[in-house]
């Protein structure tokens, strides 16, 4: 691995003086962030010790563009402060390529993006790249962009998905991942309101093993389809989506689920401004969530998750799919001036589908969760954050995840970002 970032770095220093003459950038990232848990995910048991630690996010960003063709390439690291020793010999936590990707640029209206790369669409919740994660998200595919006029849009695109060059079969046991994906999003824009469309075809591979051999590796299809809107008539911002999910989920079940949202965001006064909304996502009664009865449970996909429904990441970060869905009030304000930033943001979570223990069905009321963050910008490529959230569950809550809800559920934060231009 030495070697061979050597040999990049005096290839690159090698083509330097002509690549000055294109358009080229290279940026780095470094983000070290502590974090104290005690009720992260799921509530805290009063056996449990607090978990305290610093993970860091290293990039290497270079972008490159000529007339006819782009390319893309971000190295990254992942580490835990402490989980290599002092005196290592080598290093377990291997560079690994984040981006890598080229983009042909047949004209003004029509281009072809292929490789590792990023998929951040509308506000995040159906297509994200999970920024929040040290690790972030990215897809390998080949995607077909179209200007269709000033205001148009159009992206479709085209993913399968293997373990390894291989002679026969097409097996793909990748835990984690779809075996293949295809999407087309459109996009519209006009002074006042914006709003996009979005279809995606998502196949997960299934397979049954008996005593060891393959019977069964089928991929089953799950679409989902729906729209995202932005509205602006004056000041106040209106946002809205609705998307539906149908097909079948990787045990063949019928998939019948949605989800509809509707914020706003209002302006106070020079620096403060509020947001108010609501977020609902279908789910699955509790004691029919087995083969034999439809999937109603809605899944946000590939969204940036942590974005939305409390930072504590109680829901739909690694968890909570398949499961009752998810009813989420929320309101906060935010200040913004000069060098300093502050959010807070409270949400009420309640089941969206029954919650049963044995034959009784249990209040839906799941939590209030209070979520705080302040920001601020040292200088051009240097930004502090901190945050501090907090869980106050319900009975049904417990019943749900497990934990004691009697016990303080909280989670803090601090996290510093130098983000350098190098060239």
């Amino acid at each position: 691995m030495k070697n061979l970032f050597k040999l990049i770095l005096l290839l690159f220093l090698g083509v330097l003086p002509g690549m000055v003459m294109a358009q080229l950038s290279f940026t780095g990232e470094i983000r070290p962030r502590t974090e104290y848990r005690h009720g992260l995910k799921s509530l805290y048991e009063s056996s449990d010790e607090a978990a305290f630690f610093t993970s860091q996010r290293t990039r290497l960003n270079v972008n490159y563009a000529e007339e006819k063709f782009k390319v893309g390439l971000s190295l990254q690291d992942i580490r835990v402060w402490g989980d290599v020793k002092q005196l290592n010999a080598s290093d377990k936590n291997q560079l690994m390529l984040h981006e890598a990707w080229g983009e042909i640029i047949f004209n003004k209206s029509f281009s072809l993006k292929v490789g590792r790369q990023e998929l951040v669409y509308d506000d995040h919740r159906i297509l994200g790249n999970v920024g929040w994660a040290q690790q972030a998200r990215s897809h390998d595919l080949a995607l077909f962009k179209f200007n269709t006029d000033e205001n148009g849009k159009l992206h479709v695109g085209f993913a399968y998905n293997q373990d390894s060059e291989k002679l026969d079969n097409r097996l793909y046991q990748t835990g984690g991942n779809y075996k293949s994906m295809q999407f087309m999003w459109y996009n519209r824009k006009s002074e006042k309101f914006d709003f996009s469309l979005l279809f995606l075809n998502n196949g997960l591979q299934y397979m049954n093993v008996v005593g060891g051999t393959v019977v069964d590796d089928a991929t089953r299809y799950s679409q989902t389809f729906g729209t995202y809107m932005n509205y602006r008539p004056c000041k106040v911002t209106f946002t809205g989506s609705a998307y539906t999910q149908f097909g079948k989920d990787v045990n063949n079940r019928d998939l019948k689920a949605y989800l509809l949202s509707a914020g706003m965001n209002i302006p106070l006064s020079s620096n403060w401004k509020g947001n108010v909304g609501f977020e609902i996502q279908s789910g699955t009664d509790s004691n029919k969530q087995n083969v034999g009865f439809d999937n109603k449970s809605f899944t946000p996909l590939f969204g940036t998750n942590h974005k939305f429904n409390g930072h504590m990441d109680y829901f739909y970060v690694g968890n909570h799919t398949n499961n009752v869905g998810l009813q989420d009030f929320y309101g906060g304000f935010n200040y913004a001036k000069d060098k300093f930033s502050f959010a807070s943001k409270i949400h009420i979570f309640s089941a969206q589908a029954n919650v049963m223990s044995g034959t009784e069905k249990l209040d839906k009321y799941l939590g209030t969760e209070v979520d705080l963050s302040v920001g601020y910008k040292y200088s051009k490529g240097v930004l502090i954050k901190a945050g501090y959230s907090q869980m106050f569950a319900s009975d049904t809550m417990e019943v749900l995840k497990g934990g004691d809800k009697t016990k303080l559920q909280n989670w803090a934060w601090v996290m510093l970002v130098f983000k350098p231009k190098f060239l």
